[in-house]
């Protein structure tokens, strides 16, 4: 099934001492609790808390790099860590699953701070129920949100240190306007007969509402059990004959999603996979998405390459 959304120089430099310190701290996402810190429930929402919080606080991640948010049941383990955590970031709109972070804060007895809150959802029409789309941070103003909802709650959490969490906010956020715009540059390499995104599931719905695209994938909004979620044989034919209708010459896998699905459809539809998409986590430390600029910057480099008028 074909969607179609509305439409609304990329600085490595400057991201640079941002992220240098990712990989370490990341890593400690998988040591035993130690110091003040926030834990968050996916691997954007931990990066945007790193981004914030800098030195004054940990960021620990529920979910390790890869892991599907939409499938994670949580571990006895996580309870220990939740207990120990100052706070709860969660991107929330039910890519938790069944709703499993705010368990896991609402067991630990520790506030919860929904990422998501304040952000124009796309409505997903899914067995005539509206469904809003989780994905929200595929579009970089969406991005813009999280990032406030994050700062706002630290700031409380630690009047002390507002000023440094603002600053350092206001860095990121024009980094992440620096990125839409770079993202715009980029896709003018695509023709707009070519700008259709084939990817495992529906999560690049904002993206392809910002800049111009369809989408089209034969799993829903979701890889779960939920209303509308995982793939059908409908959904597949759907697919591989949006495919040929619309000549699409390549179609993407996701790193936190099963690969064969969209590699049989390629085989059926007789096009080439154009290569593997961060969407529901980053990569992991030493990979071009250990970032969410980097992921982002992949992501349009991989479709670009795949999709351009070469």
């Amino acid at each position: 099934m074909l969607r179609r959304v509305s439409r609304r120089t990329f600085l490595l430099a400057a991201t640079a001492a941002a992220t240098a310190a990712a990989p370490a701290r990341r890593a400690m996402a998988q040591e035993s609790p130690r110091g003040d810190f926030l834990l968050c429930s996916t691997t954007q929402t931990a990066d945007f808390a790193r981004q914030v919080v800098g030195d004054r606080l940990q960021v620990r991640c529920v979910l390790a790099p890869g892991e599907d948010p939409h499938l994670y049941q949580l571990k006895p383990r996580d309870a220990s860590v939740a207990g120990q955590s100052l706070l709860c970031v969660q991107n929330g709109w039910h890519l938790e699953g069944k709703e499993w972070m705010e368990t896991l804060a609402a067991n630990a007895n520790k506030r919860l701070v929904t990422c998501v809150e304040g952000a124009k959802p796309l409505e997903l029409d899914e067995e005539g129920e509206q469904v809003r789309d989780p994905h929200a941070w595929f579009s970089p103003a969406n991005a813009a949100m999280y990032v406030r909802n994050i700062t706002r709650a630290v700031s409380e959490l630690q009047p002390q240190h507002r000023r440094e969490f603002e600053a350092r906010a206001s860095l990121y956020l024009t980094q992440l306007r620096t990125l839409d715009q770079w993202i715009k540059r980029q896709v003018e390499q695509v023709p707009q007969q070519r700008r259709v995104l084939v990817t495992s599931h529906d999560a690049f719905n904002y993206f392809c509402r910002d800049y111009g695209f369809q989408s089209a994938a034969p799993a829903g909004w979701s890889t779960g059990q939920e209303l509308g979620a995982g793939a059908t044989p409908g959904r597949r034919r759907e697919v591989v004959d949006s495919i040929r209708s619309f000549r699409v010459p390549a179609i993407f896998v996701e790193t936190s999603v099963n690969p064969e699905l969209i590699r049989e459809i390629a085989n059926d539809a007789g096009v080439k996979v154009g290569g593997k998409l961060y969407s529901d986590s980053m990569g992991g430390p030493g990979t071009a998405g250990e970032t969410y600029l980097g992921m982002m910057r992949e992501n349009v480099l991989t479709i670009v390459s795949a999709l351009g008028d070469s």
